[in-house]
């Protein structure tokens, strides 16, 4: 069975190929899920209306998160610890702790965009990156200070 993909799918192509795949992986699961439509001209012509509108929301996006990284370029936060003897922090620092205090500077940032190289666990200065969108990363300035 000929279709046309909705979706990008690893394992079959990019949004918009022309595929042959088997009528049952076809019609038990590509189609109820929406990734792919039987390959016929009306379809064909939906398909390329949703890649322009595709293009126009990625564009849209990728201007937000260029705008939103100019500003977390100039934002630094403060996480205070706990810490022991010798200023050792009890735990580590997360990108959930990061992501929390970037709420109370009024950005919503998902911790799951905050990536940390390595979990941290001492007082002072760090650089965080933050990735916004899969072209636009920032870094975030991280002051981990004792309570």
């Amino acid at each position: 069975m000929k279709i046309i993909l909705r979706k990008n799918y690893d394992q079959l192509g990019k949004i918009g190929d022309l595929v042959d795949v088997k009528n049952g992986f076809a019609r038990n699961f590509l189609l109820p899920r929406q990734i792919a439509y039987i390959a016929t001209k009306g379809n064909v012509r939906s398909l390329e209306e949703e890649k322009h509108q595709l293009a126009k929301k990625e564009v849209k996006e990728l201007e937000a998160a260029k705008i939103l990284g100019a500003e977390l370029e100039t934002v630094s936060i403060t996480i205070p610890v706990k810490v022991g003897e010798e200023d050792k922090i009890f735990g580590s620092v997360t990108s959930q702790m990061i992501a929390d205090a970037l709420k109370e500077k009024k950005y919503d940032i998902d911790r799951r965009k905050i990536d940390l190289e390595e979990p941290i666990r001492a007082l002072g200065i760090y650089s965080v990156n933050v990735k916004l969108h899969p072209e636009v990363t920032t870094i975030v300035k991280t002051w981990v200070v004792r309570e």
